[in-house]
């Protein structure tokens, strides 16, 4: 018989000598541990201690951190196919809340204070369209909520377009119903001054597939999180961000896969570029393999090419694993500079150096834009990207 007096105690669940975490309080011991609220008071104030807040700069985001955000529905400029429909609903909407709950203070912050939330339903199987742009914001601090949904068996594209000035925090829930096929494209194309910080939010029904896309090429501060949740069996998810950061800007992406249903898989591929003094990136990359996801496949990579001096990347890939029954698992990072041999195969070809730079750049990054499937945008993102080399100099 053992007793607590004669147990030792297992490590981890009891607090350090040196600080401890308080009274009763274990550690978080996995990803999907982590507290949850819509409550903006329930969580600690921002100080950037924490570490999801710990590499971002808290004191340009405290109007999205702490106060009241104005959550009055914003002008949105709507097309949509005849298979879609897109409304302004409470925030008492079946839907709400289906896809996660905030685990930051910022996200709870944009829950509490939207006063609607903007629904987009996908029902059509003709491969449906929906763009939404987002172009009138005020300067002062506001929250959002949107909602998007396929039905089951339905297929369509969702593209968010943000342009011109934001002082924004918003949350993004997306329902991918059982045998659907939905592509979401985020487009952050921001004035300079803009700060915005975005949670998304999927769950993935049974069969069901969803292609998720950050691209961020404007804005101060701009945060992306998006978190996919294969909920059912047979689910399948990839998420793709790529990022140009210029000087002074800080772009920062969270991704995060939960495999919780058998026979599911994931590839989660972001790269990003970076240039002049203060540019900034982070990736921070986590897959959770849950104890029933036996006969998963996942695979989460991150890359990185520095173009100057003065800027810094940091990315950290995560995986859990709780069962020993799968596919495959596996995870990469890295950042560097330009790949010589690519640069020296282009000027044997008598391309000039600045020229063939240009061309690794974006050939590099396009190889994510590629992916979205709808022409005229990639045609324009590619555009945008070459703009943003020229604009920089460091070419």
């Amino acid at each position: 018989m053992t007793t607590a007096e004669t147990t030792p105690a297992q490590h981890g669940l009891t607090e350090h000598s040196h600080g401890g975490w308080g009274k009763g309080t274990v550690p978080v011991q996995t990803r999907s541990e982590r507290f949850t609220s819509t409550d903006p008071s329930a969580f600690p104030d921002v100080t950037g201690q924490e570490f999801e807040w710990k590499f971002m700069p808290v004191r340009r985001i405290t109007e999205l951190t702490s106060g009241s955000p104005d959550g009055s529905p914003a002008d949105i400029d709507v097309q949509a196919s005849a298979g879609a429909s897109v409304e302004w609903v409470g925030m008492d909407h079946a839907l709400i809340g289906t896809a996660g709950i905030p685990e930051e203070k910022a996200a709870a912050l944009a829950w509490s204070t939207a006063q609607k939330a903007l629904s987009v339903a996908i029902t059509g199987e003709e491969g449906e369209h929906v763009v939404l742009t987002r172009s009138s914001l005020p300067s002062t601090a506001t929250s959002a909520h949107t909602v998007i949904s396929a039905a089951p068996n339905s297929r369509g594209t969702v593209v968010l377009q943000n342009r011109g000035k934001a002082l924004l925090t918003e949350n993004v829930e997306i329902v991918v119903g059982e045998g659907a096929d939905l592509t979401v494209v985020s487009v952050q194309e921001w004035d300079d001054e803009a700060i915005h910080l975005s949670s998304h939010f999927a769950r993935i029904g049974r069969d069901a597939k969803l292609k998720h896309f950050v691209v961020s090429l404007g804005g101060s501060v701009v945060r992306v999180v998006p978190t996919a949740h294969l909920a059912e069996q047979g689910g399948d998810v990839e998420l793709y961000g790529v990022y140009f950061a210029d000087a002074g800007q800080h772009l920062e992406q969270r991704p995060y896969v939960n495999h919780d249903a058998p026979h599911t898989r994931s590839r989660v591929n972001y790269k990003g570029a970076l240039q002049g003094e203060g540019a900034r990136t982070v990736w921070v990359g986590d897959v959770l393999i849950g104890r029933e996801a036996t006969g998963t496949d996942s695979y989460e990579q991150n890359r990185n090419l520095v173009l100057s001096d003065g800027t810094r990347a940091d990315s950290i890939p995560n995986l859990e694993i709780e069962t020993g029954d799968i596919e495959g698992a596996g995870h990469a990072s890295a950042t560097g500079r330009f790949d010589d041999e690519h640069l020296f195969y282009l000027a044997s070809r008598g391309i000039p150096e600045d020229e063939a730079r240009r061309m690794v750049v974006l050939g590099f990054l396009a190889e994510i834009v590629q992916q979205i499937g709808v022409p005229d945008l990639e045609e324009r993102l590619i555009e945008a990207i070459v703009e943003e080399l020229a604009q920089g100099g460091a070419l």
